[in-house]
């Protein structure tokens, strides 16, 4: 047996004390700072009227037409931002196939899914519906992800936020659930879609992709991919023009519940990973109603502001802070 050099072994050693501290942090921050929770709040009111404007938009305007439609103003709207601002896409080739499939993970499929349901189901059971995405965001983060894995704390915060959605939905809402099967399950398969596609996006950080080419690529790619499908089944040109309700419906959608808003969701999700980033679909449906009751003079409830409490207690259980104030004891992980 060769004997071995001490001075190389010593040199080997040392390089391989170096590189562990490569791996001492975690990739994502498991609690929110200030600047993310500002992030979630500002998503959460931009797409609480997001099922509104879909509502208003299928009445007239075919599910697929409208997802095609959605997707190509927000596409031109972010082209135009980049050549305002003389910044270039910056997506390398070989990110294109990555791309695809956000695209169809997160805007083709659930767009189209949730549109459909929506001529079937009220758009209240739809957002209760969507709200189970960061329920599917725990399970797929852990068996995706290495630094977002399942703890009782985190499942008992979004269990907790998910009663709350269905306390302020109301009984009478939900006794509707049964009927209307495949619209229903539409939209759950809908919400798993934004929870592997919130994961997959985690990727884009790692290849140096900003927030900003991530969203003006995926929807490139969805409105591309909308296309053959929205002038196969659809046929538009055989129908009445829409209705200018319709038209401003899907024109807020595509500028301000997608170009901006999928802006503001990626950078969340570089910040604080996937699974903080799908609490915002715990939020929509709550802000929803409150904006009703501030802007339209709808009367809230008991019943909402039991859901409100029941939402705050999942997401302080989810953030970590409320456990180490009443355990000391318990050590959490810092926000940067």
């Amino acid at each position: 047996m060769k004997p071995v050099d001490p001075q190389a072994f010593d040199r080997k050693l040392a390089e391989a004390a170096d590189g562990s501290a490569d791996y001492a942090a975690p990739v994502i921050r498991t609690l929110m700072n200030r600047s993310d929770w500002l992030i979630l709040g500002v998503l959460a009111l931009i797409w609480g009227g997001a099922f509104f404007f879909i509502g208003v938009a299928v009445r007239h305007v075919p599910p697929l037409t409208y997802v095609l439609l959605r997707l190509s103003i927000a596409a031109a709207a972010m082209w135009t931002y980049l050549k305002v601002r003389r910044q270039p896409l910056g997506l390398p080739r070989e990110v294109w196939g990555a791309i695809l499939l956000l695209a169809f993970l997160n805007n083709a499929l659930p767009f189209t899914l949730f549109g459909w349901g929506q001529t079937h189901i009220a758009s209240g059971l739809a957002s209760i519906l969507n709200a189970t995405t960061p329920i599917w965001g725990v399970v797929v983060a852990h068996f995706l992800t290495a630094d977002e894995r399942m703890s009782p704390r985190k499942i008992a915060g979004v269990l907790l936020g998910f009663g709350g959605v269905a306390t302020m939905i109301g009984p009478a809402l939900l006794s509707d659930i049964g009927t209307d099967g495949l619209a229903q399950l539409a939209c759950v398969t809908a919400s798993l879609s934004y929870a592997l596609a919130a994961v997959w996006a985690r990727r884009f950080r790692r290849l140096g992709v900003s927030p900003l080419s991530v969203t003006t690529g995926q929807l490139t790619a969805g409105a591309v991919m909308m296309l053959p499908f929205s002038l196969i089944v659809d046929q538009p040109w055989t129908r009445a023009f829409p209705p200018l309700s319709a038209l401003a419906a899907i024109t807020a959608l595509a500028l301000l519940c997608t170009a901006f808003g999928y802006v503001l969701y990626f950078r969340l999700i570089d910040r604080a990973g996937a699974t903080n980033a799908l609490l915002v679909t715990l939020l929509v449906p709550p802000v929803a109603i409150l904006l009703g009751g501030l802007f339209l003079g709808e009367q809230l409830a008991p019943q909402d502001f039991m859901g409100l409490g029941l939402i705050a207690l999942g997401l302080a259980a989810i953030d970590g802070r409320l456990v180490s104030a009443i355990w000391p004891g318990r050590r959490l992980p810092k926000a940067a």
